[in-house]
């Protein structure tokens, strides 16, 4: 399931209405540079399987950065829970900054990248 999101992310990202419209001839796009700036605030607005695909697109990411993954059991739910408590608290903050910090402290506890 992780992967057929990731695999979606790019189209799905845009249900937000964070990017700029496009023209009709264009393919909708949201880049890394882009996606960094989505608060928490604007990631509740979206529609749930887009909130879902630029998670996990912006989770693997930071997962690469750390050299971690984040596996598909209780330790990959706990840094779901640890990101929506954090956007709760923060719903300002950007969502990458609190999947990030979520990562980082679990760290210790995810298995390393091959």
């Amino acid at each position: 399931m992780l992967t057929k999101l990731l695999a979606a992310a790019g189209a799905l990202m845009l249900a937000g209405g964070t990017a700029q419209a496009q023209t009709a001839t264009s393919a909708p796009t949201l880049t890394f540079e882009r996606a960094v700036f989505i608060t928490c605030r604007e990631a509740h607005a979206m529609q749930s399987e887009a909130r879902k695909a630029i998670a996990y697109y912006l989770a693997e990411y930071s997962a690469r950065y750390r050299g971690v993954t984040i596996p598909e059991d209780s330790r990959g739910a706990q840094i779901g829970y640890l990101v929506r408590g954090g956007c709760t608290l923060y719903p300002d903050e950007y969502l990458f900054a609190v999947i990030d910090h979520a990562i980082v402290s679990e760290m210790a506890r995810l298995p390393k990248r091959q």
